[in-house]
């Protein structure tokens, strides 16, 4: 998956500069500059589709008719996606469990991770690929293909991105969906009229993940599209969440609490097997710090 220099126009902007300097002495210079930068970009530019087995129609050298340059083309893009592949292999062989179950796998989820597979070139990705074939040769059905079609669209970004919300996320015992939790709110009672709190929230774009980000996520499919609320909370029952990597007891103090969050769709689940937890203690910090004023920490 190619990486995309993005470039942009800057402004002209004026120099002021003393009487006493010749303005002769900084056109010339800044002339060269530009000529420079230039002439890089379109070194870049040739650099890229060059990969693609293309080079500019006008360009000097051998003048290959259309058939010849098809060819060539062709042959290039099969040799890429050959490589492709067996860098995936190469990897998922390293990441080969001991032991797995006796069920075979399935031919058309094969061969669908094949096709979208030999289209990876980035490294990362072609580690994420590597895994999923690893897990999915030993537990038959652990992604499905909707995953690899999402896991398909991701540029590094993306990549980057989902992994932060993973690191982000949490689960309670027993549920199988990860989740962000951000903050908590408390139905009307009089003790929340008394005391004038009916929730909290954090932001967490002070942790990386911009609401943009969440939206990008949204439209990816790995995360549900709107905030949740979870149901009222009982509190007569402790939950045990493991929150960022970390274990976490919840107790809420009064009743009418449901906390907020963001939950990651079925794919977003699957596919946050995949990425390791990094540690998030200022995250973490923050969100016991909310909790706390409706929530028996343990």
């Amino acid at each position: 998956m190619s990486k995309i220099d993005s470039l942009s126009h800057s402004p002209q902007v004026t120099r002021i500069r003393p009487a006493s300097v010749p303005s002769q002495t900084v056109t010339a210079p800044a002339k060269a500059d530009t000529n420079t930068s230039v002439q890089a970009l379109k070194d870049r530019m040739r650099h890229w589709f060059a990969q693609a087995g293309i080079s500019p129609a006008r360009s000097g050298g051998v003048d290959l008719d259309a058939s010849k340059k098809l060819q060539r083309r062709k042959a290039m893009q099969a040799q890429r996606q050959l490589h492709n592949l067996e860098k995936i292999l190469e990897q998922a062989m390293d990441f080969s469990p001991a032991q797995g179950s006796e069920e075979n796998l399935d031919p058309d989820w094969f061969f669908s991770f094949i096709n979208m597979a030999e289209n990876v070139h980035s490294p990362a990705m072609q580690e994420l690929w590597a895994k999923i074939f690893a897990t999915e040769i030993s537990q038959p059905g652990s992604f499905s293909l909707r995953s690899l079609a999402i896991l398909q669209q991701l540029t590094q970004r993306d990549a980057k991105m989902f992994s932060l919300a993973v690191s982000l996320s949490s689960r309670r015992r027993g549920d199988y969906s990860p989740r962000i939790l951000y903050g908590y709110y408390q139905k009307p009672s009089l003790f929340s009229i008394l005391s004038l709190a009916r929730g909290a929230q954090l932001n967490l774009a002070q942790f990386g993940l911009t609401y943009p980000d969440l939206l990008g996520l949204m439209d990816l499919g790995l995360i549900y599209s709107s905030e949740i609320e979870s149901g009222e909370l009982n509190t007569g029952t402790r939950s045990e969440w493991r929150v960022a990597g970390e274990p976490l007891h919840l107790a809420p103090r009064h009743r009418g609490t449901l906390l907020n969050y963001y939950k990651f769709t079925a794919a977003g689940a699957e596919l946050s097997r995949l990425v390791p937890v990094k540690p998030q203690a200022p995250y973490l910090q923050s969100l016991k710090q909310l909790l706390s004023k409706a929530f028996e920490l343990h």
